[in-house]
């Protein structure tokens, strides 16, 4: 059993269609060649050529029930129609009740529905010439069942396994796509999530940099001696308290195999630097770069360097061939960004690996207020878009 468990890969499936084949070629063997009596079956009589290799031919096919659920089928029928034509044998009885049962079962079970369908229209006609003349009779008990009787409870006894078949495969498609879902589902939270405390840890660095300016500011001009000292004193403590507290949270949320990066945060200016990474590993980029990029916030312009290096990230792993085209638009208050590629892929349903996909790019632009869309473009290839308001997305005249 061990050594048929491993020449079957281990795979429980497989040794269950194993068995089943064995089964089916067994019955019909004992049919053909020796007692029938021993399993309540009924004698196979034909060509010594046709009995030879009706076991392979009819039981045999059973093995073949999950990889290729249509081929056992027609491969059981024409079995079943070269029976018909060389012998004059009635298929009844457990023997040809097993096989044909177990096949019907199968093909609703394991083959896709418009391949199970398909298999009983290419059948039905076999079906209805052995049953109507009476030869066809797949119950346990015995009856002489001929004419219109006899095709409408033989078609109706295998369209009875059938769509048993049919629908426990349509629940096994439910239960797999719901299981799908969840994890489609979980990636998206996990992604937002990650992306979000990836865009605090940036905030916190743009944050305390400036609160950094402003104790130093404050620290001179006290020791400088002149008027509003005190004021002066207020503010450098006030800085330095809210510094600390960012540098709580950073600690907080930073990962705890994350090391503390050293490195100021990129920004739209290093996207020259990214494009010609990008395009030594395969993909030409061409990147235009409108208005004044002075003027975008520090927050908005790390955020836009991120969308930017995700999407292409994309576009390398799923477009294929393709070139990247990426434009920023720098206007007094949105920073537009749109990336196109001419490839034949799109990102995959999942977060990679090293990145935070569709669902971190969205969270980004969502922040500031503003939205991304994303999809394939009606010429080919793939488009992502997003405008990040420099307002934050709050109303005209509200303080920020």
């Amino acid at each position: 059993m061990r050594a048929v468990r491993r020449l079957l890969g281990g795979d429980p499936g497989n040794i269950a269609d194993a068995l089943m084949g064995i089964t089916g070629a067994g019955l019909i063997a004992v049919a053909a060649w020796g007692s029938p009596r021993l399993i309540g079956s009924e004698a196979i009589a034909g060509p010594s050529w046709l009995l030879a290799l009706l076991p392979l031919l009819m039981g045999a096919p059973l093995v073949l029930r999950r990889r290729a659920p249509l081929l056992m089928w027609l491969t059981i029928w024409a079995s079943v129609t070269l029976l018909f034509l060389f012998s004059d044998n009635s298929l009844r009885g457990l023997a040809f009740t097993f096989v044909l049962f177990a096949a019907a079962y199968s093909l609703g079970a394991y083959a896709s529905l418009r391949r199970a369908v398909t298999g009983l229209i290419l059948t039905a006609p076999v079906i209805a010439v052995i049953g109507h003349r009476g030869e066809l009779a797949l119950t346990f008990s015995q009856g002489e069942q001929g004419g219109h009787a006899g095709v409408t409870l033989a078609a109706l006894q295998l369209l009875a396994f059938w769509l048993a078949g049919v629908f426990v495969h349509a629940h096994r498609q439910a239960v797999s796509m719901a299981a799908h879902s969840a994890a489609l589902r979980r990636q998206t939270e996990q992604a937002t999530a990650a992306e979000r405390a990836r865009i605090a840890r940036e905030l916190h660095d743009i944050v305390a940099h400036h609160l950094s300016v402003i104790v130093l500011q404050a620290a001179g001009a006290r020791a400088s001696g002149q008027p509003a000292g005190t004021t002066l004193e207020k503010i450098e403590n006030s800085a330095r308290q809210a510094l600390a507290e960012t540098r709580r949270l950073l600690g907080v949320l930073r990962d705890p195999d994350e090391e503390a990066g050293l490195a100021p945060q990129p920004g739209i200016g290093d996207l020259d630097a990214l494009a010609a990474s990008v395009q030594a590993a395969g993909l030409p980029v061409n990147l235009v770069i409108d208005g004044d990029r002075a003027a975008v916030p520090a927050a908005v312009d790390v955020s836009a360097y991120r969308i930017v290096q995700e999407a292409l990230t994309n576009v390398l792993k799923h477009a294929g061939p393709a070139r990247a085209d990426v434009t920023i638009g720098c206007a007094r208050d949105t920073v537009t960004i749109e990336i196109t590629d001419n490839g034949i892929g799109e990102p995959g349903p999942l977060t990679p690996a090293d990145g935070h996909g569709l669902a971190g790019m969205r969270e980004r632009a969502a922040v500031f207020g503003g939205e991304l869309a994303a999809g394939p473009r009606a010429g080919g290839g793939f488009a992502v878009r997003a405008r990040l308001p420099l307002d934050g997305g709050l109303p005209a005249g509200e303080p920020s």
